[in-house]
C-alpha cells in the first residue's frame, strides 16, 4: 500500500476530520480531556496526510508536532492510570 492510495478518499478524510474537530471540541468544552486528545490524534493524522499529498510543508509539520504531543499526552493518561 502506498501513501497515494488513499488520495481518491482525500474530500471524504476532510470531512471526517471535520468531525473528529468538532467532537474533540466538545470534548474540551465538557472537560474530558482523554476524549479531546483521542478525537485530535487522528485528526491530525488527517491532516499531516493531506498536506503531504499537496507538499504543504507548514501545514505537515505543524501537525506532526501536535501528533506527536497527543501521543506522549495519551501515553502519559494511560502510565499514570
Amino acid at each position: 500500500m502506498r501513501l497515494m492510495d488513499f488520495a481518491v478518499y482525500e474530500q471524504h478524510l476532510k470531512w471526517l476530520a471535520v468531525c473528529l474537530g468538532v467532537a474533540s471540541t466538545v470534548s474540551v468544552v465538557q472537560g474530558w480531556q482523554l476524549a479531546a486528545m483521542a478525537f485530535s490524534l487522528p485528526f491530525c493524522v488527517i491532516w499531516v496526510y493531506c498536506a503531504w499529498l499537496h507538499g504543504e510543508r507548514q501545514l505537515k509539520y505543524i501537525n506532526m508536532v501536535f501528533t506527536v504531543l497527543y501521543i506522549y499526552g495519551l501515553g502519559r493518561y494511560a502510565l499514570m492510570a
